[in-house]
């Protein structure tokens, strides 16, 4: 039998197009186990772990390229060899690779290191990114919830005694974690 996994890393990108390859490489669609939103670097992968679960010996896990199902040489290993120690095959699009003959390993390896490399490459340019847009000062990071003079009414309100931290939050309409944030700086 064959089972399914697609996998996209953000909620705003599609599956559908795996889920078509994946159903023209045989695979039934309610074999098909999906991650959505999830990096492929995230340990945890519900999809995956179902995907995983429904396999038998015998059974072949099917994916439409590696990257869907790990992102470095180390995930692509441990999930080859869960698959290997279970008699799971793993077919990749239309290959199906044996990592038990040195052919099937060394393709594997490689298909794992280019994967892993991607990855790499697409974190440094969101970091180069990040870093040109932070100086050009269109990247402030998150801002505060309250602005600064709601920030000094709240020292104000504390320091009154009249009211906690909860009340405070609560007229504020924020958390009272954000309280908490707030009266730990100093705005004396």
């Amino acid at each position: 039998m064959k089972i399914g996994y697609a996998r996209v890393s953000t909620e705003k990108q599609d599956l559908e197009a795996q889920r078509l390859i994946l159903t023209n490489a045989g695979v039934a669609d309610c074999r098909i186990y999906f991650d959505h939103g999830v990096s492929g670097r995230d340990q945890q992968r519900p999809g995956l772990k179902q995907a995983m679960a429904a396999c038998r010996s015998g059974d072949t896990l099917v994916v439409t390229k590696l990257d869907r199902l790990a992102r470095s040489v180390h995930d692509a290993s441990e999930i080859s060899e869960h698959l290997q120690a279970q008699g799971v095959a793993l077919q990749i699009g239309s290959e199906v690779y044996d990592p038990t003959v040195p052919t099937g390993k060394l393709l594997f390896n490689v298909l794992a290191m280019v994967a892993e490399f991607e990855a790499d490459l697409i974190s440094a340019r969101t970091r180069e990114g990040m870093a040109i847009a932070k100086k050009k000062g269109k990247l402030r990071g998150k801002q505060p919830k309250l602005t600064s003079r709601q920030q000094q009414h709240v020292h104000q309100m504390y320091a009154s005694g009249e009211y906690t931290q909860a009340d405070i939050a609560e007229l504020m309409n924020v958390s009272d974690r954000t309280i908490r944030r707030v009266l730990k700086t100093d705005h004396s």
